[in-house]
């Protein structure tokens, strides 16, 4: 290819535009260049003490406080939720003068019960800010993962450490979570450990719809004796004042809205971004999403494989806890999971991922 022929075909690439400085009679000009990747090319490995030292509130959660949880007036289990936790803190900072001396004990464990979009996280976080002390902060999948990563022995060394462990959506997705997590608990509790944890299911029917729970009532009903459970009432916040999800935007709106977002972006198409999330453990979601501002998806249809769909979920939690802008193309938020998954054993789960869907949008709508 001739020289010439050479810079004609780059003149057509947006890159060209992005990273060629452009001279003018009075002033040197540069396009704004925008920093794009593509998530399958992130895999990153996570070392155990890099895992462990991220066990912190994410960027959506890093400001709140009780102050700043506002419970809905019609649901009363909100405001007194907010006073339980409370109260959790301050008997940690009474404990005396010569309270180090004394044997640990079995400690007083709180398990936050109730729908999605309530505030159950908010508290749980909030909880984390206030709480003196040695503490981690993580989700249920997080946790299962590192006690896989780390060996058990080492896991509950580790997280014995603390004084104060928050579990976020605690969920027992199948036989060896239970196992795992039965003995976990009944070997980091002794130490001393608090701990709070949050759940859309109550405990005694965690499990139900997964798998035989029956079989392994034993081990659920030693995990809920752990807990003091409190619920917590209320409707989704998202969808106050009847706010809807915005709709997909059309081709030419997602170019435009990639060529007018600052920061470092990620552009991929959905059928490419299920493939990667299937090549990869879910605990590597939240590194791949690391130092982007918005995420750019093309072609969103219906997902037939239930896997696909629970990885694509623990995806947008990750998108939703990093408060990373989401625009997308293809068909309505609604046509996402097959109604057999939305009535299944997930269902909830499924109803977060659209509720936070729907805000993610609603949030890149409003910055555009």
């Amino acid at each position: 290819m001739s020289r010439v022929a050479s810079l004609a075909s780059k003149v057509h690439s947006w890159k060209f535009w992005a990273e060629t400085p452009i001279f003018c009679p009075k002033q040197f000009v540069k396009l704004r260049v925008v920093p794009v990747v593509e998530l399958r090319s992130r895999n990153q490995e996570v070392k155990p003490e890099q895992m462990l030292a991220g066990f912190i509130p994410p960027a959506r959660f890093a400001r709140v406080r009780f102050n700043n949880y506002q419970p809905n007036i019609a649901f009363a289990t909100q405001a007194q939720a907010r006073a339980r936790l409370e109260a959790f803190v301050r008997a940690d900072t009474s404990k005396g003068l010569f309270g180090f001396l004394k044997k640990p004990s079995i400690s007083p464990s709180l398990y936050l019960d109730g729908g999605f979009g309530v505030g159950k996280t908010h508290l749980l976080a909030a909880t984390w800010h206030e709480f003196t002390g040695s503490k981690f902060f993580l989700s249920f999948a997080e946790l299962t993962f590192a006690i896989g990563a780390l060996g058990m022995p080492r896991a509950v060394e580790a997280f014995g450490q603390a004084k104060l462990l928050c579990i976020d959506e605690f969920e027992l997705d199948d036989v060896g979570n239970t196992l795992v997590v039965s003995r976990f608990l009944g070997e980091l509790l002794p130490r001393g450990t608090r701990v709070v944890t949050t759940s859309n299911t109550l405990p005694e029917q965690l499990g139900e719809g997964r798998f035989n729970a029956d079989d392994f009532k034993r081990e659920i009903q030693g995990i809920a004796a752990h807990f003091e459970g409190f619920r917590i009432d209320g409707a989704d916040y998202r969808h106050r004042e009847g706010l809807r999800p915005p709709q997909p935007l059309s081709s030419l709106q997602l170019k435009h809205a990639i060529e007018n977002t600052t920061g470092n972006i990620a552009v991929e198409t959905c059928t490419g971004l299920l493939r990667h999330l299937a090549a990869m453990h879910p605990i590597r979601f939240n590194h791949m999403l690391e130092d982007l501002d918005a995420v750019f998806l093309e072609g969103l249809a219906p997902i037939e494989k239930q896997d696909d769909a629970l990885r694509f979920v623990h995806f947008v939690d990750k998108l939703y806890d990093r408060e990373i802008k989401l625009s997308l193309t293809g068909e309505p938020l609604e046509t996402l999971f097959p109604s057999s998954y939305k009535n299944g054993g997930y269902a909830k789960k499924y109803a977060r991922c659209l509720s936070r869907l729907g805000e993610l949008m609603r949030e890149s709508a409003l910055q555009r």
